[in-house]
């Protein structure tokens, strides 16, 4: 009787053990898909505000029309981008910075267009949608990098090979040198 229920209270033991790994699992995933989706939201709201940008600086740069092109394109691209993954989010974002910094170069050409309180707001709220974007990308690799160490940590690697956990993308910067490189314009 003593050795049925010592078998009992182990299987209970070793469930209960199972349970709180995958459910540690689940939480962490759960928790990286939650980062990534501050990610897309953010960079919505900043393609939201991009137009808003493009039409301030085009009634005063109207000749600068590659540089919009360019800005609008961009955008497009990371957009698009965001449903593909990280790895693709990533080199869609590194064009829309260098895109946004053609674009500011024009702006830095054009005093009057500066000291409007437009440019001043838009620009503004593009500084601090940035900053959200940077944070939630931080999050996001903090999120996937515990997933990624559950998955691979004993004995949670055998309960996640078991449940098809899979492991996330970091979201990287694909090119440290081209994102470091001045943007050059020419007039």
């Amino acid at each position: 009787m003593t050795a049925l229920i010592i078998i009992i209270v182990i299987v209970v033991l070793v469930l209960l053990i199972v349970a709180g790994i995958y459910n540690g699992l689940v939480r962490t995933r759960v928790r990286a898909d939650e980062a990534w989706s501050d990610i897309t939201v953010q960079l919505k709201r900043r393609a939201d505000l991009i137009p808003n940008l493009v039409e301030s600086v085009k009634g005063y740069a109207a000749h600068e029309k590659e540089v919009f092109e360019a800005v609008t394109a961009a955008r497009s691209n990371v957009i698009n981008a965001t449903a593909q993954g990280p790895k693709a989010t990533a080199q869609a974002e590194n064009q829309f910075e260098g895109a946004l910094k053609s674009l500011f170069a024009v702006s830095e050409n054009y005093p009057q267009l500066r000291a409007t309180e437009n440019f001043q707001q838009l620009q503004e709220e593009l500084v601090d949608t940035e900053d959200k974007i940077q944070a939630s990308r931080r999050f996001y690799n903090g999120a996937a990098r515990d997933l990624n160490t559950k998955i691979q940590s004993f004995p949670s690697n055998i309960l996640a090979g078991m449940f098809g956990f899979k492991e996330k993308e970091f979201f990287e910067v694909a090119d440290q040198a081209a994102v470091e490189k001045p943007v050059d314009v020419k007039f």
